[in-house]
């Protein structure tokens, strides 16, 4: 079933050019680490723009490196607002047709294209920690390690530069810079067994594919409107499941080279059948990008110590940036205001349980088996809720209304 396009476009490139460059950075940090270690910064940044040149060639290079300038150059200013500001145009720059009609000139295929495109969505991310960091730090005496050179390291940091997992500038920098006289050694047998771990994962995944055809049934409305609620509430879970297997694996395999390098890298995502919250979800399915959220908006915005107001207008511009870093079409605004609904009513659901004279009438006309089973079917209707907004993310607004329709409505 190659109709998952994430999926196709990934395993393409691994097998064509991607394996042998991470196989290089493996190299390229092992060396180092037993002979250069005060040097080895700097060398795995060399190898990460060398790697970044090979696979999307010099125009794509200077591409990055001229996001990477501009971001700079108005950090220097110091004002968190304008840094925002420049970060959000360079990622409007990235939804241009004019420009990107050009930037498809610059390669053969698509697949080509995409993969630059990919990459400067990342580095997006990357680079608006770094240019926070540097108006943060501005009289700090760390304010050394917030010089180009170390955007340059950052944002050239090979294993995640494709396709992540996101890592803070200020988690790189510390364990970067903790590295430069001594790597931590790695428990090798947990290593191994982590491989084994991800090639396990990576032939159920194929199997899926080569069984099950979840994706292309996805696509046939015929069948999802006539298919029995059993089959149908299959099928979403499915899909959510090998959304889990997917990124267990994109992010699986950086993580492991993360720990060769001495780095601590975010953990993998949870599984999502044991996913029972919209605020669980966030916070331990891609936990990378959930702390980037929560350090560079949700609590410079006020977070959750200013009232349930503060709280909903942190949270609300937190999914309104990830919909926009998405793509910001129709879809993407129903699945974030979906999650922002399910996280807030969650929230306020909390506040209201945590007061006293609520706690006494739960206490009072609850059991604690009781209690238990009212948190549970609470938590099945967020979960066919978490599962409904996973649809409309992955397939877009026709399938999540013939979900709805069928689950909540019929």
């Amino acid at each position: 079933d190659p109709t998952d396009f994430e999926w196709s476009f990934w395993t393409e490139w691994v097998k064509k050019l991607l394996v042998w460059t991470l196989l290089g950075h493996i190299i390229v940090s092992q060396v180092t680490s037993a002979f250069l270690l005060k040097f080895r910064i700097w060398l795995l940044m060399i190898y990460g723009m060398l790697a970044c040149f090979y696979t999307v060639g010099y125009k794509g290079l200077v591409l990055i490196l001229l996001h990477l300038l501009i971001s700079y150059a108005v950090a220097q200013l110091q004002v968190p607002v304008l840094s925002w500001l420049c970060s959000i145009l360079l990622l409007y720059s990235l939804q241009m047709d004019s420009l990107g009609k050009i930037q498809k000139r610059w390669y053969e295929t698509e697949n080509e294209y995409f993969l630059l495109l990919f990459c400067l969505a990342l580095c997006n991310l990357r680079y608006t920690s770094f240019s926070l960091e540097y108006c943060w730090h501005r009289d700090s005496p760390q304010k050394r390690y917030v010089s180009f050179c170390w955007l340059l390291a950052y944002v050239f940091y090979y294993p995640v530069f494709h396709n992540g997992p996101i890592i803070c500038y200020d988690d790189f920098n510390n364990q970067m810079r903790k590295a430069e006289t001594f790597v931590p050694k790695t428990d090798l047998l947990c290593l191994l067994l982590s491989g084994m771990r991800i090639l396990f994962w990576w032939w159920l995944t194929e199997s899926v594919l080569q069984l099950m055809y979840i994706h292309a049934i996805q696509e046939q409305i015929t069948i999802l409107e006539s298919a029995s609620y059993w089959t149908l509430g299959g099928l979403g879970f499915a899909h959510a499941l090998f959304f889990y297997m997917k990124y267990l694996l994109l992010y699986g395999v950086p993580s492991i080279i993360m720990c060769l390098d001495g780095i601590e890298p975010p953990k993998l995502p949870r599984c999502t059948s044991s996913l029972y919250s919209f605020t669980g979800t966030w916070k331990e399915f891609d936990v990378g990008l959930h702390r980037w959220l929560v350090r560079y908006i949700y609590i410079p915005l006020g977070g959750s110590r200013h009232g349930l107001l503060r709280i909903m207008f942190s949270s609300a511009m937190a999914f309104s940036f990830v919909c926009y870093w998405h793509g910001g079409h129709n879809f993407m605004l129903n699945w974030a205001a979906l999650n922002w609904a399910g996280v807030m009513i969650e929230n306020i659901l909390k506040m209201v349980c945590s007061i006293s004279p609520a706690q006494e009438i739960i206490e009072k006309c609850l059991s604690a088996r009781m209690q238990r089973r009212a948190h549970a079917a609470l938590a099945s209707v967020a979960t066919t809720l978490l599962i409904l907004s996973n649809l409309v993310f992955l397939c877009g607004n026709q399938v999540g209304k013939i979900y709805w329709n069928r689950t909540f409505v019929q």
